[in-house]
């Protein structure tokens, strides 16, 4: 039997934003309520720093700005963001962000994808062992990457593993 998780304040973003040391980057908090239907995550960029374009196929991702400034790139042109901005991005809009002088700290909110399976390739395919995939896994949040030449990921924007 399956315990219904209580809702409630899970984080306070203002505190996090506020107490980030200027090297913190990534991920600074995760949802990780179990029987959640949702992910969520509160991403810091440094000063300057960015999110390369990419497309997530899957999700729509609502993101809300909590900190510092920057700007969002999608096929539409580019829009500042400031804190109290909340930004739809649907599925499949190519997009990319850059954090201002002072760095961007904001939340993302989507749906929660399946966890990662790795099976092996079909005999008719020659079988054997499965393409080796970590160097696409985010070390911050466990995503993996669309692209192979991912340089950061696009979901929290830590920097993927060296190849």
């Amino acid at each position: 039997m399956s315990r219904t998780p209580a809702p409630g304040a899970v984080t306070d973003t203002a505190r996090l934003f506020r107490d980030a040391a200027d090297g913190d980057r990534g991920a600074l908090w995760r949802l990780a309520e179990p029987g959640r239907q949702l992910d969520s995550n509160v991403i810091r960029l440094a000063p300057e720093a960015g999110v390369a374009g990419h497309v997530e196929p899957d999700l729509d991702v609502l993101v809300c700005v909590v900190g510092g400034s920057g700007w969002l790139e999608t096929a539409g042109g580019s829009q500042q963001l400031a804190p109290g901005a909340v930004v739809w991005l649907p599925h499949g809009v190519r997009r990319s962000l850059a954090a201002g002088p002072d760095g961007l700290c904001y939340l993302t909110v989507h749906r929660r994808r399946p966890g990662l399976t790795i099976a092996s390739a079909p005999a008719e395919h020659g079988g054997g062992e499965a393409a080796c995939l970590l160097q696409l896994v985010c070390p911050g949040c466990g995503h993996l990457a669309q692209e192979s030449g991912a340089r950061f990921c696009s979901r929290c924007g830590e920097e993927l593993p060296p190849r």
